[in-house]
């Protein structure tokens, strides 16, 4: 969503789904509108959820995004399509635990607080242990091949 050439990479992202034998959707295949910021944002929230309900399964980008955890918006999608019991398999292109990554990231060295004093989450995992789980791949071409053997199995 938030790259320069973001339409580009969904339109990749969907003949990557083509080519496993799914359909892909992408958020900027909604048409939005409004007059004004508070509207636009407003009508983007009720078209991204209207396309979770739509599908079948969701894959999620759970890479870093401007600090050491994923786009908030994303988690929250990840939230609610689990919820509405869909599929949902997260990819993430930093599969350091979550402590490391932290760390790393803000520049703390070994310390298991962050710089306001609160303590890193450690328990081995590469997310937050409400939706690691779900974290499986490093790419988003790797989700799809592990849902297509996913389904295979189970048919």
């Amino acid at each position: 969503m938030f790259l320069p050439n973001a339409l580009e990479e969904g339109n990749r992202l969907k003949a990557l789904c083509h080519s496993y034998g799914f359909e892909g959707c992408f958020p900027l295949d909604n048409t939005i509108t409004g007059t004004n910021p508070r509207e636009i944002a407003n009508n983007i929230r009720n078209a991204n959820i209207a396309m979770i309900q739509s599908c079948d399964m969701v894959i999620a980008n759970v890479s870093p995004f401007r600090g050491p955890e994923p786009d908030s918006g994303t988690v929250w999608e990840i939230g609610y399509a689990q919820a509405l019991n869909k599929k949902v398999i997260a990819y993430c292109t930093d599969k350091r635990t979550l402590k490391v990554r932290t760390q790393a990231i803000l520049g703390l060295g070994e310390a298991l607080r962050d710089m306001n004093g609160m303590q890193i989450e450690d328990f081995g995992l590469t997310h937050n242990l409400m939706f690691a789980s779900c974290v499986l791949a490093e790419s988003f071409e790797e989700c799809l091949a592990k849902l297509s053997k996913m389904i295979v199995t189970h048919l």
